[in-house]
């Protein structure tokens, strides 16, 4: 009889427990100094919570492979870490998107869309750090993909 496993399995680490949401000042341009730093802040701190997940991830399924002899367990564990290894994947991915996202910080080219110019909003910045798109262009992109799949 196998032994049960912990699942190495997590959600998505979440950084908006340690950063409270920026509040502007009456008057404060968008995307000043003090905009730019609270957002670089929350990608440092979300790009090194990913990075500390996919070491221990590392870890864990070093620790984990062991050779079960029953087909089922076997077949379980592999399972798992196929699974495990598709969500690192993923935030190997979004680790790609938050360097590429501190560049447009440090180049001046954050919190504008990239298709239409216009100001993202310090709101939907703080939902999603790495967006890129306006609301309405990214609803529009979003459209077009569903439109092209069928």
């Amino acid at each position: 009889m196998a032994t049960p496993r912990k699942s190495t399995t997590k959600s998505k680490p979440t950084v908006k427990s340690a950063f409270k949401p920026y509040a502007p000042k009456k008057g404060e341009a968008y995307m000043g100094t003090k905009q730019k730093n609270h957002f670089k802040k929350i990608l440092l701190e979300l790009k090194g919570q990913l990075g500390a997940d996919i070491d221990k991830t590392v870890h864990t399924m070093q620790d984990e492979a062991t050779v079960f002899a029953d087909p089922n367990d076997r077949a379980s564990q592999e399972s798992d870490m196929a699974l495990e290894l598709r969500n690192r994947d993923r935030e190997r991915k979004l680790i790609k998107k938050i360097n590429e996202t501190i560049s447009r910080i440090e180049s001046g080219d954050y919190g504008y869309c990239d298709s239409c110019g216009i100001e993202i909003g310090l709101k939907r910045l703080e939902a999603r750090p790495t967006a890129s798109l306006c609301i309405d262009c990214k609803t529009l992109d979003e459209i077009r993909e569903k439109q092209m799949a069928k």
